[in-house]
């Protein structure tokens, strides 16, 4: 992995990691990018005190082109796909590890229920790598986030469980791979 050093050229949206809360990195930051991955971005900033992501759709804040594939569908009413949520999820991933939270194996469960409302309602339960791991409710949020911006979703609810507990074992061959376990 490569760290590429940048200077933010607009005031941008981030999410401080891990707690996810919501700041505005302002024009002329000094910043690591970290990573690059399912159309985040994971920076260091010192002045700041840690580490942030911004999303693709601030791309061009950090000198990078926004990714038209990324599209923002938005929890309008339609046909919802199981594999377009698994899409989404193969976005997601842990701002200090190079694979997604689908091949890492922490995803256990998906279910998509038909809203009287309209829309479906997207049910995941997730795990972590290690339960002491503050990472958590920023990879949940991010989960849930995407699968909200898809077509058709009209609720989405991403839980944190602990059963089973997660082992290496879990990890997909691909991300076996990427990893270097293979």
């Amino acid at each position: 992995m490569s760290y590429e050093n940048i200077v933010v050229s607009r005031d941008c949206e981030a999410i401080q990691i891990p707690h996810g809360s919501t700041v505005t990195v302002p024009e002329g930051t000094l910043a690591i990018i970290t990573q690059s991955l399912g159309g985040t971005y994971t920076l260091q900033i010192p002045s700041m005190g840690g580490l942030f992501r911004v999303s693709d759709k601030d791309a061009d804040a950090i000198g990078k082109e926004p990714n038209a594939s990324e599209a923002a569908g938005g929890g309008s009413a339609g046909e919802l796909s199981e594999e377009a949520v698994w899409s989404e999820l193969r976005n997601v991933y842990d701002p200090e590890i190079p694979v997604n939270i689908v091949d890492l194996g922490l995803v256990y469960d998906l279910k998509i229920e038909p809203l009287t409302s309209g829309g479906s309602n997207v049910q995941v339960a997730m795990t972590l790598t290690a339960q002491g791991c503050g990472m958590g409710p920023s990879i949940a949020m991010d989960a849930q986030r995407r699968i909200e911006s898809l077509a058709g979703v009209g609720e989405a609810h991403v839980r944190v469980v602990w059963d089973p507990p997660w082992n290496p074992n879990m990890i997909s061959p691909e991300g076996r791979a990427k990893l270097g376990m293979a």
